[in-house]
């Protein structure tokens, strides 16, 4: 199985991979239109998407370039900070970071209305640049989309380059993230992104 070619999300290149989606159809135009207003609000509210991932999910909290905790829409160059179930990044305080490299609304196809998020691994804001605080290397990423077309809403997340980090991290992180991928961890985070795509289109 090769990895879908979604425009705006990375190339798949090495690594594991995943093509997460959900998508809900409706009879008229005004309720695909007002589901993806809600939707729209979900998906730009990161601190409160472990509320659509559910109790098992990770937790997500958005900070600034500089490091603060904010309650807004993301922007480039702000940081995601995850609170994983299990061991999390020692030097980083048990929480695995990752950096909002692009934000579009570009649409394509059918689509009427679409907003792309792209993320990479990152180092903790403010902190040594060459420590990657997450189990995935720095060539990683995690894309998330939502779109609305004619009689449908749709929410994706894709992984691409999905490579254990055991370069960037000390010698602790390596043991880490090397169990993490043995222990078929890579395996869950699919499921708990499954288990968020749903949630946002659970209405």
């Amino acid at each position: 199985m090769e990895a879908k070619h979604i425009p705006g999300v990375p190339v798949q290149k090495k690594g594991a991979f995943h093509d997460t989606e959900s998508k809900r159809s409706f009879e008229s135009a005004e309720l695909v239109a007002n589901h993806f207003e809600i939707l729209k609000n979900r998906f730009f509210s990161i601190n409160r998407w472990k509320e659509y991932g559910g109790d098992l999910s990770a937790d997500f909290r958005l900070f600034d370039c500089d490091g603060s905790y904010v309650e807004r829409m993301p922007r480039k160059g702000d940081y995601i900070r995850i609170d994983i179930p299990g061991p999390g990044d020692i030097k980083a305080k048990g929480y695995d970071w990752v950096e909002v490299m692009q934000i579009d609304d570009r649409c394509y196809g059918d689509e009427l209305e679409r907003y792309l998020l792209v993320c990479r691994p990152s180092a903790v804001p403010q902190s040594n640049k060459e420590h990657i605080a997450h189990f995935y290397s720095r060539e990683s990423s995690s894309s998330f989309i939502i779109s609305r077309g004619i009689d449908y809403i749709k929410a994706g997340i894709y992984g691409r380059n999905e490579v254990p980090n055991i370069s960037r991290t000390g010698f602790f992180g390596r043991i880490r993230n090397l169990l993490v991928s043995i222990g078929g961890f890579f395996q869950l985070t699919k499921i708990q992104w499954k288990t968020l795509a749903d949630g946002f289109l659970d209405f």
